[in-house]
C-alpha cells in the first residue's frame, strides 16, 4: 500500500527542512508514520492479513532506526518530530 501522490506531497511540504528536501530523516519518519497509520486501519478490517503485518513490522523497525539516528545527531529535531507526530519516546 503506497501513499497517494497528493497526501505524500502534503506530508513532504509539512516536514521538509529546505525547498528541495524529500529524503531527510524527518521527512522519511513522517512518511513512514503515515503508512504505519494506514496499515493499522487496514488491520482493523482484515485481521488475518499476516503478510501485510510482516510489512508493517518492517516499517516500524525502519522508523525506529531513523528515530534513533535523529536522536543521536539532532536532539532538537528529534523532540520536534516526536511531538508533531504524537509518537511515544
Amino acid at each position: 500500500m503506497s501513499l497517494a501522490k497528493e497526501k505524500k506531497k502534503e506530508i513532504i511540504d509539512n516536514f521538509k527542512t529546505h525547498s528541495r528536501d524529500t529524503g531527510s530523516a524527518v521527512v522519511q519518519i513522517a512518511l513512514l508514520t503515515q503508512r504505519i497509520n494506514e496499515l493499522t486501519e487496514h488491520f482493523k478490517r482484515h485481521r488475518k492479513d499476516f503478510n501485510s503485518r510482516r510489512g508493517l513490522l518492517t516499517l516500524v523497525g525502519r522508523r525506529r532506526r531513523l528515530l534513533e539516528y535523529l536522536k543521536r545527531n539532532d536532539q532538537s529535531q528529534y523532540l520536534k518530530i516526536i511531538e508533531k507526530l504524537n509518537l511515544k519516546k
